[in-house]
């Protein structure tokens, strides 16, 4: 199964260099054995837009955005065999927060991609759309 995980911090601070340093020791080590697919962190919302649709119309809107209330930070794609092991590697994942960044506050979402092989879910082949 692919998982995406959604970090969201409650403050938006850069990760410190052991915490860096860290992260990439565990991603070299995930992407070795095949299960991360992709990673990366978010820039500010203030470099972003929302492309919106509204009362029928659509507008773009630079940020920053005044109602940002949670700001995605970063964000990784797993193939995992199943929601338990997932779990296991987002707790991995945010210990390093704990250790590294001892005050670091915030959320790891763990969320299952829809595939053609699940009630109701969907999976759009973009090189077919190219």
């Amino acid at each position: 199964m692919r998982f995406m995980y959604i970090v969201t911090p409650v403050r938006n601070e850069p990760p410190t260099r052991e915490l860096m340093e860290a992260m990439g020791k565990l991603a070299d080590r995930e992407i070795k054995a095949g299960r991360m697919l992709d990673s990366g962190g978010l820039m500010p919302v203030r470099t972003g837009a929302h492309v919106r649709i509204a009362d029928g119309k659509l507008s773009v809107i630079d940020g920053p955005f005044v109602e940002a209330k949670e700001v995605i930070g970063g964000y990784a794609i797993f193939e995992l065999p199943g929601k338990q092991e997932a779990v296991a590697m987002a707790v991995e994942f945010m210990q390093l927060h704990k250790d590294f960044m001892p005050a670091w506050e915030g959320t790891c979402e763990v969320r299952s991609f829809a595939m053609p092989d699940h009630e109701g879910g969907c999976q759009v082949d973009a090189l077919a759309h190219a």
